[in-house]
């Protein structure tokens, strides 16, 4: 893979995750702030995509028949649990050895995902069409916003929906999701964000809109101090997640 095929991967980035592969279902370990943000991350999406798609969200595979992708996987941390949820599941990451972690986790949990070593340009080469698309947690960590946003909107299929969840370029998100996760919590391995990189809602609004989507919806996700977890909630000033659908009729409806 190489920048010029794929503008929105930053091998600094990759070549973090790639050290940390050996960690992503450690909940205790490098990131472990991600297993904490899971909860609120899977039943958001879930009720989302359930409401839109006509989906009861309390049934046991509500997202039956969908082919989701998630871009960035990681290790796999939100694959798992849309294909648990009955998904058609494609995951694609720059970093090889998480892809390999997340195969085989997969494996040994009896799931078969389709985990991918590559770039979201390179799917929209490809050719590929998703009914869902995620890029969770991953712009903060691109090269290019626009070449990445663009790609992400040419992947899914008319009437799909795309989530996404970033950090907000403001000084709150500075001051706590950097000086305080980073350097004084030590959630996060110093360095891990770069405050340059953050995306304000607005501006993936206007990034969407050029590609066919429609921001539908926006929460802020915060998180308690006082019983250990994250919530949803109306600020959007540090960690927010943003709901998007492709213009045009067709939707998916199999089951």
């Amino acid at each position: 893979m190489t920048q010029a095929a794929a503008p929105s991967i930053d091998a600094d980035e990759v070549a973090r995750f790639d050290a940390l592969a050996d960690q992503w279902w450690d909940p205790h370990g490098g990131l472990a702030a991600l297993h904490r943000l899971n909860p609120v991350r899977i039943a958001y999406i879930r009720d989302h995509l359930a409401r839109h798609f006509g989906r009861d969200g309390l049934a046991d595979q509500p997202l039956a028949g969908l082919r989701l992708l998630d871009i960035g996987c990681g290790g796999g941390l939100l694959c798992e649990p849309m294909a648990r949820l009955g998904a058609d599941v494609v995951g694609v990451d720059a970093a090889h050895a998480s892809i390999e972690t997340a195969a085989r986790h997969a494996a040994q949990g009896g799931l078969g995902i389709d985990y991918r070593h590559g770039s979201a340009e390179a799917l929209v080469a490809a050719g590929e069409q998703f009914d869902v698309v995620l890029a969770m947690e991953i712009i903060e960590h691109i090269a290019d916003v626009e070449s990445f946003l663009a790609a992400a909107c040419g992947l899914l299929r008319p009437g799909g929906m795309i989530v996404a969840a970033t950090l907000n370029r403001t000084p709150q998100a500075f001051a706590l999701a950097i000086v305080g996760a980073e350097y004084l919590l030590r959630w996060l391995a110093p360095g891990t964000h770069d405050w340059r990189k953050f995306v304000r809602p607005a501006e993936m609004a206007r990034r969407w809109r050029a590609g066919g989507v429609a921001m539908t919806a926006t929460t802020g996700v915060a998180y308690s101090p006082f019983n250990d977890e994250w919530r949803l909630s109306r600020d959007l000033s540090v960690n927010y997640m943003a709901v998007g659908v492709k213009e045009g009729a067709e939707r998916a409806v199999r089951r």
